[in-house]
């Protein structure tokens, strides 16, 4: 999934908030607000304190003025607006400082009070002091001295002591000095004395009381509860400001540690993508390689290819196998050793049944911890003890793997590669791919020389058959009137019957070379070895030269085969006058016959022989024998070594032999003569049974309603053509116009079995429409009919997808036996007479 730069960047943003929100939390930004706090505290306690010392000293009479007790009180409301700063911490703390402000208005009241009362006093005390100087001096009478004396030293007494006895010392005083008024000389000092007298015997109870009521505050409390409380605030502050440090180093430290892991993983990334930019490059030049290569070094450097994966996957064992028309094999070990039974083709259907990734790749890292089962038993048999594979489907089915064993105890394969063992194996099969598209154009380029092999042949036989036959016919025509001449058991007529015979095999030989590269379907017959080798033999013996010495050995009783008899007497003949010419007309010529049993699939020159019986046909001579260069060409049409040789020989015989089921194998060396083997498949009983004696006319496979498109734009041939193919078995659907045939091929592909190109503008549209069809249709084959095939070449012909080319006009044995080979059911199919 690709992500947007929004989606990345806001995980990024919403850490970078995280991490300042911790930051922040962890500055601790309260505990400056706390130390102001507590100096205000401080503050607060100081000037509380020098208030309660003031107040004590105007008490005293040592303080004169009131101007420090409002500048204290004031600042004591100066140090409550600054602790009020605090009140938005904690409710608590808010409702402390209110407490704390509360107790400040009362006490500033009561100060308030003391100011009045004290100025009251202290007036009091300085008119009581100044009346009774005066009255000790004016008086000369010692008792009312000593009263006077009495009642200052009685409100000495109280000014120190304010208890109530000493209020009623003070009081009784009072009363007495107050009788004895008239004995005063001076009357108004004395009411003067007794006023401030009672006056100071009201107010220092009252000024003492207020001072007590002052004192008896819960100021100081207050002062130090909010303190305390303060203190518990800060402290608690400091230990969240640090337990969010503490997280914020955890989170530094995590974030480091991502950062490690990033970093490598980002190295594993890149180390990753070095090893894939060079196992890339390992298997471009394995590619590069297949592509310079040749066809016949693509085995070779498969192989080659193998080993050096295995090498780079640290395997044991590798194996490519390709199931695609034909099961290939391609198999490496390291000691050389040999593969455990049925492996690697067990490892197909193991590969079936375990999951693949998304690759394609199986990659089973110890087969010990697999869970126990028939998987299990089947890789530690094959020896295993890792195992990976990659495979190539088709249809839901493997028809291609790529495989790698490891067989040593405990071992694992590096599997930091294996993701890109799909291109090694896309590499392998584009290889074998190509090995079998050349292998298709090699088939291809055959056929088209074939053809033009039979055109060839075709027209140099028309120009000779006419006189040729005409003295053939002549030297029959004069053989058989002789014939009626002399007696009928004379030496003459024998030689006369032996002229005749040499005349119908000339006329058969006429016949082969204008049936020469013709592919059709003989009536044929079963043919005794015995028989065919001793007529062979008995015309042999008439022509060969006399110092060619010709032996026949042993010819087994039980070889019979199936053919043609005129066609492989002709392979007899051609071979041992081959024979004969390679000895310079002197030696001898040996004919053998054996019986094989093929029990399984023999790979041999020039062809593959199916199991089953066969009768081998020799020809051997001691002759000058022949050199590779030569037995690379001896079966190429019109090749010959001989200056009067026309190079038909041999490949006649090959074709033969071939459309008999048989191959030849050919053994020379120069100088020690040749040996031409002809493999023939024998005949069994019960295929004796049903075969009849004598000749039968050529079958034709007939189809069975499979739809043809045939194109040709001359409308009378067209309909001549979809005459012949309903005839045999098809039902043709017709166009005089390339564009309807393609429109209809567009509109419905699976409608047709086979497409049927017959347009004669020239060679360069007929292949431009076919492959054009093939595009449209690629799964059907494409049958090409032309007047003449050498306008074409084998490459133009697999590039239009084309399967067969027929010739024009179309003969019903030629088109019958096309459409049977491009056909897959149509092998199948019964063939009737035609």
């Amino acid at each position: 999934m690709r992500l947007t730069p929004t989606v990345v960047a806001l995980p990024l943003l919403l850490l970078l908030l995280m991490l300042t929100w911790l930051l922040v939390r962890g500055i601790n930004t309260d505990a400056e607000l706390f130390d102001r706090t507590l100096e205000a505290v401080d503050q607060f306690a100081m000037t509380n304190s020098a208030l309660g010392r003031d107040v004590l000293a105007t008490r005293a009479g040592l303080l004169r003025t009131y101007d420090p007790l409002v500048r204290e009180v004031k600042g004591l409301y100066d140090s409550l607006d600054r602790l009020r700063e605090a009140a938005a911490v904690d409710t608590d703390l808010a409702t402390a400082i209110e407490q704390l402000a509360t107790s400040v208005g009362q006490q500033e009241q009561l100060v308030e009070l003391f100011k009045s009362d004290n100025a009251l006093l202290q007036n009091s005390l300085a008119y009581f002091g100044r009346f009774s100087a005066n009255l000790g001096t004016a008086t000369a009478d010692g008792p009312l001295i000593a009263d006077v004396s009495g009642l200052a030293a009685a409100i000495l007494h109280l000014s120190l002591d304010t208890s109530p006895a000493t209020a009623r010392e003070v009081q009784d005083r009072l009363d007495s000095l107050s009788q004895l008024m008239p004995s005063f000389n001076d009357v108004n000092a004395a009411k003067g004395l007794l006023v401030h007298g009672q006056m100071l015997h009201n107010l220092l109870p009252a000024t003492d009381g207020l001072l007590k009521a002052l004192f008896a505050l819960p100021i100081r409390q207050d002062q130090v509860a909010l303190r305390n409380m303060i203190v518990r605030h800060q402290i608690h502050s400091r230990d969240s400001a640090r337990q969010y440090r503490l997280v914020l180093y955890a989170v530094a430290v995590m974030l480091l540690a991502l950062l490690i892991h990033l970093g490598l993983q980002l190295r594993e990334r890149a180390m990753a993508l070095r090893d894939r930019a060079a196992f890339e490059h390992f298997v471009a030049g394995i590619s590069t390689r297949f592509i310079n290569a040749q066809p016949q070094q693509v085995s070779a450097h498969v192989e080659q290819s193998l080993a050096e994966l295995a090498q780079r996957v640290g395997a044991d064992r590798a194996y490519f196998v390709w199931r695609s028309p034909q099961t290939q094999r391609y198999l490496w070990s390291r000691d050389g050793g040999p593969y455990p039974p049925n492996w690697p083709d067990q490892a197909l259907a193991l590969a079936a049944r375990f999951d693949p990734t998304k690759d394609g790749v199986i990659h089973i890292r110890r087969v010990d911890r697999l869970p126990s089962g028939a998987d299990r038993d089947a890789l530690a048999d094959a020896g295993l003890s890792s195992w990976a594979c990659v495979s190539h489907r088709n249809a839901g089915a493997i028809v291609g793997l790529l495989g790698f064993d490891v067989l040593g105890p405990f071992a694992v394969m590096r599997h930091s590669e294996f993701g890109l063992l799909r291109m090694a194996l896309d590499a392998l099969t584009n290889a074998v791919g190509r090995e079998q598209l050349e292998q298709e154009r090699t088939r291809l380029e055959s056929r088209l020389q074939q053809a033009r092999h039979m055109e060839t042949v075709g027209v140099f036989a028309s120009g000779i058959a006419h006189n040729f036959n005409n003295i053939v016919g002549a030297i029959l025509g004069y053989t058989e009137m002789a014939e009626g001449q002399v007696e009928p058991d004379s030496r003459p007529a024998r030689n006369l019957r032996e002229i005749r015979r040499a005349g119908e095999r000339a006329r058969d030989l006429i016949e082969q070379i204008l049936t020469f590269g013709r592919r059709r379907q003989l009536g044929r017959r079963a043919v005794g070895i015995p028989a065919l080798v001793a007529e062979a033999a008995s015309l042999l013996r008439a022509s060969l030269p006399s110092a060619v010495e010709l032996t026949v050995h042993a010819v087994p009783e039980g070889a019979v085969v199936l053919g043609d008899p005129g066609q492989l007497q002709q392979v007899i003949l051609n071979l041992c006058n081959n024979a004969s010419q390679a000895m310079d007309e002197a030696g001898t010529i040996d004919i053998e016959s054996e019986i094989y049993d093929v029990t399984a699939e023999s790979p041999l020159p020039h062809r593959e022989l199916a199991s089953g019986r066969y009768a081998v046909l020799s020809v051997s001579d001691h002759g000058r024998g022949m050199d590779q260069a030569t037995l690379e060409r001896i079966f190429e049409p019109f090749f010959t070594t001989r200056l009067a040789g026309n190079g038909l020989g041999l490949a006649t015989v090959q074709e033969i032999v071939r459309e008999h089921g048989g191959t030849v194998v050919v053994q020379s060396k120069p100088g020690f003569g040749s040996r031409f083997e002809v493999w023939l498949p024998c005949v069994s009983a019960a295929e004796l049974e049903m075969t009849p004696d004598q000749d039968t006319p050529d079958a034709i496979p007939f189809g069975r309603g499979e739809t043809v498109l045939v194109i040709d734009s001359d409308r009378d041939r067209l309909l001549r053509d979809e005459e012949m193919l309903a005839a045999l078995g098809y039902e043709p659907v017709g166009f005089a116009r390339a564009a309807g045939a393609l429109a209809a091929c567009k509109e419905a592909p699976d409608r047709f079995d086979a497409l049927l190109v017959s347009h004669p503008a020239s060679a360069a549209a007929a292949l431009a429409l076919a492959k054009e069809l093939h595009g449209i249709a690629p799964s059907l084959p494409v049958l090409l009919a032309a007047n003449s095939v050498d306008d074409f070449n084998a490459r133009d012909l697999v590039d239009a997808g084309v399967d067969e080319v027929v010739r024009q006009p179309l003969a019903s044995s030629e088109i019958a036996a096309a459409l049977a080979r491009c056909l897959p059911a149509a092998a199948e199919r019964p063939v009737s007479a035609s």
